[in-house]
């Protein structure tokens, strides 16, 4: 698979099969993603792979804390605290066209509730990366980071399996970081599913629009 097509077929999948996923495989995932870019070679980035029991027990311990306190607090402040055009619309575009794909009227609360409490169990992949930033690095770290979850997802790709970067699994910071005996000083980015797409799920047929490049380009010559 070349680059671009890689770009293209990358998706946020949000159903996957019950198909456990070979450590080999993600081996080869994280060995491709270390050769992204980072400020000075750096290299911030601190990696948890959590499958099998422990993934069980991890995503019941978050589900949990969810239904109990409803969403947690992120490590840092990732969306707007504001949100003003055109970013709104998108956002507001973006959660009804899976809700759409899902069947799950605007007004049925009951059923939006529980599809986002699926966040919490990764959407039943069998795999969920967790990415873990060291306290002293600062603001250009996060950049290097970006580009190293990019990797990781193309990696993915070409390895047949898709992926999900998710937010909602950095919301129990400090749960996670217990339960997984990671220091609390180090800033947790977000998690990530991992596994074989469910192809005939419908939430996974949809896809979000994309700008074109003259919306967001200028170019001066």
């Amino acid at each position: 698979m070349n680059i671009i097509d890689a770009l293209l077929q990358r998706k946020s999948a949000r159903a996957f099969l019950d198909k456990p996923v070979d450590r080999e495989k993600i081996e080869r995932i994280l060995r491709a993603a270390r050769h992204a870019p980072s400020g000075t070679n750096a290299q911030p980035w601190q990696v948890a792979v959590v499958s099998g029991k422990k993934k069980e027990e991890l995503t019941r311990i978050l589900s949990e804390a969810f239904q109990q306190n409803g969403p947690g607090v992120m490590d840092y402040q990732y969306y707007p605290i504001d949100w003003h055009e055109p970013y709104k619309s998108r956002r507001v575009a973006c959660g009804a066209q899976l809700y759409t794909a899902l069947g799950i009227d605007r007004r049925d609360k009951e059923r939006r509730l529980a599809q986002w409490a699926a966040n919490y169990r990764a959407f039943g992949a069998p795999v969920i990366l967790f990415f873990f930033l060291d306290p002293v690095m600062q603001k250009g770290s996060f950049l290097d980071y970006g580009m190293f979850l990019q990797s990781v997802m193309l990696a993915a790709q070409e390895e047949g399996l898709a992926t999900c970067a998710q937010a909602a699994l950095g919301q129990y910071p400090q749960l996670i970081k217990d339960f997984l005996g990671y220091s609390r000083d180090t800033t947790l980015i977000c998690g990530m599913a991992l596994g074989y797409e469910d192809k005939e799920a419908p939430v996974n047929h949809y896809r979000t629009p994309r700008e074109e490049v003259v919306v967001f380009t200028r170019f001066f010559e």
